[in-house]
């Protein structure tokens, strides 16, 4: 889990380290243990009023394609450090009027063990052609969930960083700070 305080210090060295004319704005960082995925706004396309719809997506299309070939390197100049210091893999996407798109992120093989009334939901939205595999399905349900308790979720969250809080201030918060002493230590 991930704490509010290490969020915001991953964004501060992203708002920090990232050159000043690559976004608009810094609109998102987010975290989990596998990666970490910048989101940054940038400037949509300009056009003629009346413009089709049609017209405006592929547009705005065009747009996110030309801003990621032309900040390939330096995108990935600041992935190799922020990698590097952070242990996490750097994934980029944008916003460009109202719309997100995401580059290349990381897909992280998840185990779970499920009974066989959890396996049928799975087939039966393979069966169905919502997913073509139990891997695929097994995501689709998480999405699902995630889009309808977003506000369910926030305040787990918010109550598990406060547990950790409370933990850090116990009696044994010095000799549990650093997992990584203990496994040298062991060598």
């Amino acid at each position: 889990m991930i704490t509010q305080e290490q969020r915001d210090k991953l964004r501060g060295w992203f708002t920090g380290r990232l050159p000043d004319d690559l976004f608009e704005a810094l609109v998102e960082v987010v975290v989990d243990r596998e990666e970490i995925t910048v989101i940054g706004r940038i400037p949509g396309p300009r056009l003629d009023e009346g413009v089709s719809a049609a017209e405006r997506e592929a547009a705005v299309k065009g747009r996110i394609q030309e801003f990621r070939e032309r900040t390939r390197q330096e995108r990935m100049e600041v992935a190799r450090e922020a990698e590097h210091s952070f242990r996490r893999k750097v994934s980029w996407g944008v916003e460009c009027d109202g719309e997100r798109a995401l580059f290349t992120h990381v897909a992280a093989p998840v185990m779970t063990r499920l009974r066989q009334p959890e396996r049928q939901v799975l087939d039966t939205l393979i069966a169905g052609g919502v997913a073509r595999s139990r891997s695929d399905a097994l995501a689709w349900c998480v999405r699902l969930v995630q889009r309808h308790t977003d506000d369910w979720l926030a305040e787990l969250r918010e109550s598990l960083e406060h547990v950790q809080r409370v933990r850090a201030q116990g009696p044994d918060a010095e000799e549990v700070a650093d997992p990584s002493t203990e496994d040298a230590e062991d060598e």
